[in-house]
């Protein structure tokens, strides 16, 4: 790995959303890969390059809190968006006083994470792409906090606060445990993109550690 980085990340709430959860959300214990390669391909991203997570360290305890939003259960159809552009007579806003509808959320606060990752150079890299190159853009981004867009946990409403982590050793809230955290969104399957397909892995924390180079994936 060695073009891998690690970064630190950390928050006031987070919210990685169980597929199973249909109406009101719930949390995973922890975040998922999923989640930690949008954060750095929020920080950066280019078609010559994939993100692949290797690890991720828990440095807080895992806490839960409980909040309750209101949100619109209606969405605008993209039909009458395409019949309304075509000189139809449809209705291209939401009336919040309608459709606004209060629902419970279960998240995470007070979150620190390091995400530990590598990436890997795809056939869409130009001629003067290298890795080198790539891990020198991505350091000078993580140093100087810029980004594409906010990176966040799960949710736009949560974000997370990003840095390199240039220690050696990272310290976990869960040393010498381990715990089972049953089966967990890995990422999505984009091979097919007339049948996109979640992809899950059985996540077992150890010594505050989720290890994902080697896990087996279940689609």
């Amino acid at each position: 790995m060695g073009h891998g980085v690690r970064v630190h990340v950390w928050g006031d709430f987070a919210l990685f959303s169980r597929p199973e959860m249909k109406v009101e959300r719930c949390s995973y214990d922890v975040m998922t890969p999923s989640a930690a390669r949008g954060i750095l391909e929020a920080i950066y991203w280019h078609p010559g390059l994939k993100w692949r997570i290797d690890h991720i360290y828990v440095r807080k305890p895992i806490q839960f809190t409980s909040i309750r939003r209101n949100e619109v259960k209606s969405k605008v159809s993209a039909a009458n968006a395409l019949q309304a552009m075509n000189g139809g007579k449809k209705t291209l806003y939401i009336s919040t006083k309608e459709d606004i509808v209060q629902r419970a959320s279960t998240l995470l606060y007070d979150v620190d994470y390091v995400i530990e990752a590598h990436f890997e150079m795809t056939d869409r890299a130009e001629a003067g792409d290298n890795p080198g190159k790539f891990k020198d853009i991505i350091m000078r981004r993580l140093n100087r906090g810029e980004c594409y867009h906010m990176p966040y946990f799960g949710c736009r409403e949560f974000p997370a606060h990003f840095e390199a982590f240039l220690g050696d050793c990272v310290d976990t809230a869960y040393e010498g445990t381990e715990k089972d955290l049953g089966y967990m969104l890995y990422d999505f399957d984009y091979s097919n993109p007339e049948e996109i397909r979640p992809m899950f892995f059985r996540a077992v924390l150890k010594n505050g550690v989720l290890d994902l180079r080697n896990c087996e994936v279940v689609r």
